[in-house]
């Protein structure tokens, strides 16, 4: 008899730890943030983000040293093409949010570019990120006396679905550049350029690219530094890209600033998330402890500050994001 009650009391006992583990699963909350290629920089930033807003059932509390996240959520960077398929990802409910550029936010959501006739108005902002500078990078040993020196050349033009792509055929068309691209993502493009295949490649993003700081400490590469007046004209093309510099130093084997022009990287998700949970996201973003991730996580991260959070918006915020800047004083 004693047997028969122990053993009751232990199915008993794994029936009710079972019940709590179904009623945990039950809670939590699984979304997924589109980022970009592995070597580039939206996936590193898109980790650290989703680290950041995540707290999974049974994680220690923030005040007690642990996540700071949204209870029950568990974000997931996801590797994607980028901004364009991003975009439409988020649109279509296939992703939960997602990190683009400020052009293919902004056309998205006006059905322009790349969207014309086919616009993603259900596209929401979360937060401006940080600047991405657009990358031409050469073989070692290739050098360019303007950027018609690519007639003719074998280039790579970013990945299908991604903005750089849609910017980088701006350029080229305006400059009637007759080359032959090729659609690349970035660790496809700096390992053909390392075997010979390719000429050069254009990619944008957060410096510094992992696949990039690889491949100078292999193959070597330069940087094309774009004129004043190349960067005067491309601003006029594309009004998101504005004049920037990559730092000496940022790739080993670059010694000197390169001129170039960036566009701002934006946090972005759908209207059709939960105002409570984009509230929550956002807040979990800006917080102590996000910072301290950010910081130490990637060299793109201190760059992500609240101070900009809202700078180059020209879409709604989503209502959730939107009230957390309302409440902090951001916006009236």
């Amino acid at each position: 008899m004693i047997k028969k009650v122990k053993f009751l009391a232990a199915i008993a006992g794994f029936t009710m730890a079972m019940s709590g583990a179904v009623a945990q699963a039950e809670d939590m909350t699984f979304w997924r943030i589109g980022t970009g290629g592995a070597g580039g920089t939206y996936f590193p930033i898109g980790g650290l983000i989703s680290n950041a807003i995540s707290s999974p059932p049974g994680a220690r509390s923030c005040d007690k040293g642990g996540t700071c996240g949204v209870p029950g959520l568990v974000a997931i960077a996801v590797s994607t093409n980028a901004s364009v398929a991003n975009a439409n990802a988020i649109h279509a409910g296939q992703l939960d949010a997602g990190l683009a550029g400020a052009q293919t936010v902004v056309q998205s959501y006006n059905g322009e570019g790349k969207f014309v006739g086919n616009k993603k108005d259900k596209i929401r902002v979360i937060a401006n990120l940080y600047p991405e500078d657009m990358h031409l990078v050469l073989a070692e040993g290739t050098s360019l006396n303007s950027l018609k020196d690519l007639n003719g050349m074998d280039i790579g033009v970013a990945a299908a679905g991604s903005g750089t792509q849609v910017s980088v055929r701006m350029i080229l068309q305006h400059y009637g550049i007759k080359a032959n691209e090729n659609e690349l993502n970035l660790g496809q493009s700096t390992q053909r350029l390392a075997d010979g295949q390719l000429d050069a490649f254009f990619y944008a993003g957060g410096t510094p690219f992992a696949a990039l700081i690889q491949l100078g400490s292999t193959k070597g590469f330069s940087l094309y530094k774009f004129s004043a007046d190349e960067i005067k004209t491309i601003n006029k093309i594309i009004p998101y890209y504005v004049e920037s510099n990559i730092p000496a130093g940022t790739y080993e084997n670059i010694t000197t600033d390169t001129p170039t022009v960036a566009v701002n990287g934006q946090f972005i998700t759908s209207v059709d998330q939960p105002e409570e949970l984009v509230y929550g996201v956002t807040k979990a973003l800006w917080s102590k402890k996000t910072r301290s991730l950010l910081d130490k996580g990637h060299s793109k991260g201190k760059a992500i500050q609240l101070e900009t959070a809202l700078k180059g918006v020209l879409i709604p915020l989503h209502p959730g994001a939107e009230r957390f800047y309302k409440e902090i004083g951001m916006i009236d």
